[in-house]
């Protein structure tokens, strides 16, 4: 299944103008790691913990809607992701309180920090956040891609920038929220971190 049929299985057939729309947002030409690549391993991966989800469809449709808005020199992707959320969806056939809980949602991915009730913020941020417990290769390659997309920031500052990311990362107490992806990928995901701030840290690669 292509990526827009799967959105029309998700959304319906006529919200197809919406799925192409996304879909075409995932392509921009300027990035580099929040793509459609990223955006399908997302969707798979909330499809794998949809079990721990209290609303999966809504997780899915937040997936599709957390990167919408990417433009890496601005500070406010994700609210803007929200708010182009709230305006698609209010012309769709989707309850309210749907449409509110995908905006909520998308405007947790600032954060990653799920309460402990909140499983269906709990899926969408393991789902995001899996490329961090990946095997060292495809981690150096994410990596390599987010440094891409901040090309237009000097190596000093982006190193200390990336350097914050990284330690307020490794400063929660849990990077994964659901029992299947904690499993999966904390361990693994705090050695990338450490590794990724020990290069930074020494000026490597």
């Amino acid at each position: 299944m292509d990526l827009l049929q799967r959105w029309i299985a998700l959304a319906g057939e006529d919200t197809r103008h919406i799925g192409a729309d996304l879909a075409a947002r995932y392509g921009e030409p300027h990035r580099r790691y929040h793509t459609t690549d990223h955006l399908i391993a997302v969707l798979d991966l909330v499809d794998e913990l949809a079990g721990h989800a209290d609303d999966p469809d809504a997780v899915r449709l937040a997936a599709w809607f957390h990167d919408a808005v990417y433009d890496p020199q601005r500070g406010d992707n994700e609210e803007r992701s929200a708010v182009k959320a709230e305006r698609m969806l209010a012309d769709t056939d989707l309850p309210p309180e749907t449409v509110a809980e995908v905006a909520r949602l998308v405007r947790l991915t600032t954060t990653h920090a799920p309460g402990p009730d909140d499983r269906n913020g709990q899926v969408l941020c393991d789902a995001d956040l899996a490329v961090l417990g990946s095997d060292p290769r495809t981690y150096a390659a994410y990596a390599s891609a987010v440094r891409e997309e901040y090309a237009f920031v000097p190596d000093e500052h982006f190193t200390i920038g990336r350097a914050g990311v990284l330690r307020s990362l490794l400063d929660l107490p849990a990077l994964f929220h659901t029992p299947p992806a904690r499993e999966r990928f904390e361990a693994r995901a705090r050695q990338n971190l450490r590794t990724e701030l020990m290069l930074l840290e020494a000026g490597g690669p």
